[in-house]
């Protein structure tokens, strides 16, 4: 009998630590997207302030592209912001991140085939400003996806796998 007591108590114990484990490594990966939010949310504001000041020197077909990716990613982002650990709002995000990176790209290379190979001085505020805060917000993103690649092997670990299914903690996604 008080081997079955010791060993229920200590199966017990391990499960209350377990779990505090994953809600630990769960609330890090979530801080670290409430840091990487407020890079991406900068990213909106310049992508905003740029479409209030653009010039129509510019392909009006490329600013419209980069119009509907930004949108496009900001209703992604606003979808990964009430569930940051969401897998597939996760890649939806990524996926409109490497949308408006492409549109932002055309646009460019549009202005700078229309200027004679090189960017027109309009728009080389905005590549400038956003190439600065690319570098800024790499090392956050980088924060964020290793403490998603720690929280999500803590939920495919056996035994705590276990608990991850009973209390349904699903992995996540890396940005």
């Amino acid at each position: 009998m008080w081997t079955t007591a010791i060993v229920l108590a200590v199966l017990v114990f391990w499960a209350v630590g377990a779990y505090n484990r994953l809600i630990r490594l769960r609330s890090a990966a979530i801080q670290a997207f409430a840091a990487l939010d407020t890079h991406l949310l900068r990213g909106l504001a310049l992508l905003q302030e740029y479409e209030a000041a653009a010039q129509t020197a510019v392909d009006s077909h490329a600013q419209a592209a980069v119009a509907a990716a930004g949108g496009q990613f900001a209703a992604a982002l606003a979808v990964v912001r009430a569930r940051p650990l969401d897998a597939g709002a996760a890649a939806a995000l990524a996926a409109g991140a490497q949308v408006l990176d492409t549109a932002w790209q055309s646009l460019v290379h549009c202005a700078a085939l229309q200027s004679e190979g090189v960017a027109p001085p309009a728009l080389a505020p905005w590549v400038q400003q956003r190439e600065q805060l690319a570098l800024q917000s790499a090392p956050v993103q980088q924060q964020f996806n290793a403490a998603v690649a720690h929280y999500n092997a803590a939920v495919a670990q056996f035994p705590a796998s276990l608990l991850a299914w009973l209390f349904d903690f699903k992995k996540a996604q890396t940005l």
